[in-house]
């Protein structure tokens, strides 16, 4: 793969370790927790270059978007790179209601 290539959004978010294992992408995702451009995502959902992934992890409310698509990346430092935090809001319990 290249960087213009698309990838599953399970994996994308395990490769960028956001996630620590894809099954627990897996979880989250058919959970309805992930929004990709503004839509409930699926696991095989592409990932591309520029989406918008919005990730509801607990009281965490996460916006990323995407900046690169590559498999190879393993280091912890390289990753950062895939990726840029646009939002991160902490989500209190009276709102959820």
């Amino acid at each position: 793969m290249t960087n213009g290539d698309s990838m599953r959004l399970d994996k994308y978010l395990k490769l960028c370790r956001i996630i620590k294992r894809r099954v627990v992408s897996k979880d989250i995702i058919s959970f309805g927790q992930v929004l990709l451009n503004g839509r409930v995502a699926k696991p095989a959902s592409q990932v591309n270059i520029g989406d918008t992934i919005i990730l509801s992890l607990g009281n965490k409310k996460i916006t990323i978007q995407v900046l690169s698509i590559d498999p190879h990346f393993t280091s912890k430092d390289a990753v950062i790179s895939l990726y840029r935090i646009l939002k991160e809001e902490v989500i209190s319990s009276d709102s959820q209601t």
